[in-house]
């Protein structure tokens, strides 16, 4: 079975039921299929909590994160791919805004699985690394 590391910017759709949030819709789409095993890495994990203001929701969503898969590359070799990432793509002119989304690529990356997303920063790296995304 097959992995998909999924960005915050698709859980957060998820968790607050946007409506017209299409990768949330695939995210509901593969947890119900079950086709594929759905993974977060701590960096994700950590994005989703600290917007997280009500406390009893803070701790439903902090329940179902932790029954989430969690990749646990180690995070010294997931920087250091971050920074050559980072580093390579402005060479090639393209300035990334967050570098938590290098290291989030990194994670995907490094461990040959896609990602699911809903940023334009990932959509520059698909272009222009290894950067596998689901669509």
């Amino acid at each position: 079975m097959s992995f998909i590391l999924v960005d915050t910017t698709v859980w957060i759709d998820f968790f607050n039921k946007r409506e017209n949030s299409k990768q949330a819709d695939v995210l509901n789409r593969l947890i119900e299929e079950g086709e594929y095993n759905i993974c977060i890495c701590p960096i994700i994990y950590q994005e989703i909590l600290q917007g997280i203001k009500e406390e009893k929701t803070f701790e439903e969503i902090k329940n179902i994160l932790q029954s989430i898969i969690m990749i646990n590359t180690p995070i010294l070799k997931v920087a250091d791919y971050a920074v050559d990432l980072y580093r390579g793509l402005r060479k090639k002119g393209i300035t990334i805004r967050k570098p938590y989304d290098c290291l989030i690529a990194s994670y995907a990356i490094l461990e040959d699985i896609y990602l699911l997303h809903n940023d334009s920063d990932f959509r520059q790296m698909e272009n222009n690394s290894k950067l596998k995304v689901y669509s």
